[in-house]
């Protein structure tokens, strides 16, 4: 890639965030047409092909779709989060989430939206449990593998946008596991069916019944019981999925999201060798038996996404990157405002998540990275005026870094990149609505308790650190929310 395409490009990316931000402060009036394209050049005062380049990433994102002829410009349309959570589950593969992150993720997540389902579950959402349990019923083998919708359409009566989301990442994740997995015999599969399906009309009649706290403990039980399964049926690889083509009948844009996927896919099975040329363009053409335009379509968004990048010239092709979240992040975090989860949706997904980090982290007390973190942090001579430079906006960046912080050194990847989402989403909250700042004796008094935190995980004392991070978030929210 040249200097100039480089520019290009992250011209084309802050353009797209630019539009994204434009739709969010309108209210995301659905249908409503952002200008047309002369016009969109005009207030952005980027070319031709950088418009066209940003739109594209928009219309990956499904935030708007720009219509041509009369009458036509950029509409904004309804988003849909899939082509994100497609790329975090490729980019959590790449970090090689293993089967204990996933039942850690799963304990903290799952219990708390079985909960919630019970104290908020209506007419329509048991009938919809109910069906999922009598599709379960009829299922036998040699008909086609049943597909997991229960933790779905659990998380989905929970009413919160967020662990919804999370809980649909995780299940793509246990889903890839499972597809590796094989029971002894028919007979054996039967069984595990059945047991599933015990247990999943266990927690719906706790939910049914309103019994919040049995909901939760069914729930854990189960989520153990399944992962155990995986551990003594499955194989010991990342979880990845079996080579193959993308569908041919779909539409060129649903293609091509389709292509990346897949070829994000075969990239982690074949061990994310990053430097390597995965294919040359004639080669995958021929491959994946697809258009060059839908190809090439593909191709930008494992750019954007940081899988892989085409070279040309001699001995060029599509080089395998290192992925990065950010662009993943970004993506579910604008999904995220248009569902407009409140405040109370995001707060019990982020105090669960920091509360099982601080625990973590307890744990792992005396590794050097945690001894490092807690002196950095501990250091007399480093006062928080001296850190911040007496800026209270900079005091806001040391508690989300203090936060992420922790969630890192708890060492799984995966609720460390769900904090990291939800970071995204107050940032934008802040950005959007013009909140007030905190004062100064707000700042100094969220780093005495960080400094009290860090004494708790100092000494061993999990009890502690977890009441004093619960009081921490509970006082702090005003800087979140």
């Amino acid at each position: 890639m040249s200097p100039q395409t480089g520019q290009a490009d992250k011209l084309a990316a802050k353009t797209a965030r630019d539009i994204e931000a434009d739709i969010a402060r309108r209210g995301w009036v659905v249908g409503e047409s952002l200008g047309s394209e002369q016009a969109l050049q005009q207030r952005f005062r980027v070319s031709r092909s950088v418009l066209r380049e940003a739109v594209r990433l928009v219309e990956h994102h499904r935030v708007a779709r720009m219509r041509r002829g009369p009458g036509g410009g950029l509409l904004i349309c309804e988003p849909d989060a899939g082509p994100a959570t497609r790329a975090v589950v490729i980019y959590l593969e790449y970090l090689g989430t293993t089967l204990p992150d996933l039942l850690t993720a799963r304990l903290v997540l799952e219990p708390l939206a079985a909960s919630l389902a019970a104290d908020r579950i209506d007419e329509a959402g048991i009938a919809r449990l109910r069906a999922v349990l009598s599709a379960e019923q009829r299922w036998r083998p040699g008909a086609p593998a049943p597909r997991d919708e229960f933790h779905i359409a659990l998380a989905e009566q929970s009413h919160n946008p967020v662990l919804q989301l999370f809980i649909d990442i995780l299940m793509r994740l246990t889903t890839r596991y499972a597809l590796q997995s094989r029971a002894e015999s028919p007979s054996a599969a039967i069984e595990a069916v059945d047991h599933m399906h015990q247990h999943h009309a266990e927690v719906v009649a706790a939910v049914t019944a309103g019994d919040a706290a049995r909901a939760r403990t069914l729930t854990e039980r189960h989520v153990e019981a399944v992962t155990a399964w995986l551990q003594r049926h499955g194989s010991r690889a990342r979880a990845t999925r079996p080579t193959r083509r993308p569908p041919p009948d779909v539409p060129r844009g649903k293609l091509a999201e389709t292509l990346a996927a897949t070829i994000g896919d075969d990239i982690a099975a074949g061990g994310w060798q990053i430097g390597s040329v995965f294919g040359s363009e004639t080669a995958l053409l021929d491959r994946y038996q697809v258009s060059r335009a839908v190809f090439r379509e593909a191709v930008r968004l494992l750019e954007y996404h940081s899988i892989a990048q085409m070279r040309r010239g001699p001995r060029g092709g599509l080089v395998v990157t290192q992925p990065r979240a950010q662009a993943s992040i970004e993506t579910i975090a604008l999904y995220l405002q248009y569902r407009n989860p409140s405040r109370e949706d995001l707060r019990c997904v982020r105090d669960a998540i920091e509360i099982d980090d601080v625990a973590k982290v307890v744990k792992r007390r005396a590794e050097p990275e945690v001894r490092a973190f807690l002196a950095a942090h501990r250091a007399a001579d480093r006062a928080v005026s001296e850190r911040t430079g007496g800026d209270v906006r900079q005091g806001a960046v040391e508690e989300f870094r203090f936060h992420v912080g922790l969630a890192q050194l708890a060492g799984n990847a995966l609720l460390d990149l769900f904090l990291r989402i939800i970071v995204e989403l107050f940032r934008r909250h802040w950005t959007s609505t013009g909140q007030a700042l905190p004062t100064w004796a707000d700042v100094v008094a969220v780093d005495h308790a960080h400094l009290r935190i860090l004494d708790a995980i100092e000494a061993g004392d999990d009890s502690l650190a977890r009441y004093r991070v619960r009081r921490h978030l509970d006082a702090a929210a005003s800087w979140w929310l």
